[in-house]
């Protein structure tokens, strides 16, 4: 991790999460995280009857790609998909999430 340096401080302790999220934003990867944090959290931000037809794949640069089960939930999750680009970025600011591309599954 170049140019990343974590020095000791003779202040107080800090909590860990402040430290790694120091961390995490001087090495870049705060965003890899948070993109990560899409995929994980996909059922919470879209409900139950979403997440049960759908299963999130890949966040390919700002891109976040669901795998959809059927084409007719294909079809009304495109009508819904400005809808669910907002929840995902109200849910995980530090995405940075611009579009959403649902598939229809190979094998649903």
């Amino acid at each position: 991790w170049a140019g990343v340096r974590m020095t000791p401080s003779r202040d107080e302790p800090k909590p860990l999460g402040e430290v790694l999220g120091a961390f995490l934003e001087k090495s870049g990867l705060q965003e890899h995280v948070g993109r990560q944090q899409v995929l994980d959290g996909w059922s919470g931000v879209v409900g139950d009857a979403v997440a049960r037809v759908t299963q999130p794949r890949a966040v390919d640069g700002r891109t976040l790609v669901v795998e959809v089960r059927s084409s007719p939930w294909l079809m009304e999750l495109n009508l819904m998909r400005g809808r669910i680009l907002a929840q995902v970025n109200e849910a995980h600011p530090g995405a940075d999430i611009e579009r959403v591309i649902f598939v229809l599954a190979e094998n649903p």
